[in-house]
């Protein structure tokens, strides 16, 4: 559905995601240390390198880094604390910028979804639970099948190193 406002365009499309949800026997605090052992955090230092035309050996840096790093976590759980609660979440990105170059090289909108929000919170039984949008539904919606390709690899990165934590 398209509407058009002066010189500009609004485009409106509904489609499909899958929602997971991987609930732990563990404590928020032990989830939230494994996670954060297991996965490095990102080092955006080497982006600095881009400014200089330094795209090859950032290449080949990025390359090299095997598997997902954190770009940012935010403390959702204190944002509560305006609402007069305090709960334990943490909402992650997680991605690989290298993969995430790989996807949006073909569409520059995928970068709205990489790298991946996942949030970690404590439910009222005392888990950790993991909730995430599966990587190829939501990069399923570009409908080219090199973006999908890439993000059915991030489905099974991104749930092998949340089990991992959870378990």
């Amino acid at each position: 559905m398209e509407f058009v406002l002066s010189d500009s365009i609004i485009t409106r499309r509904t489609y499909q995601v899958e929602h997971v949800t991987i609930e732990s026997q563990k404590g928020f605090d032990a989830v939230k240390a494994a996670l954060e052992s297991n996965l490095p955090h990102f080092d955006a230092s080497v982006l600095i390198l881009l400014r200089y035309g330094e795209s090859a050996r950032v290449k080949k840096e990025l390359e090299k880094t095997s598997g997902l790093s954190i770009f940012l976590s935010r403390d959702h759980g204190g944002l509560l604390q305006i609402q007069a609660q305090r709960k334990k979440a943490v909402q992650y990105e997680i991605g690989n910028a290298y993969t995430a170059s790989r996807m949006t090289q073909h569409r520059l909108p995928v970068a709205l979804y990489a790298p991946l929000r996942i949030v970690l919170y404590e439910n009222a039984q005392g888990h950790a639970v993991f909730e995430y949008d599966k990587p190829s539904t939501l990069f399923g919606q570009y409908g080219d099948e090199q973006i999908i390709a890439v993000a059915r690899e991030l489905d099974q990165e991104i749930e092998y190193v949340l089990r991992e934590a959870a378990e």
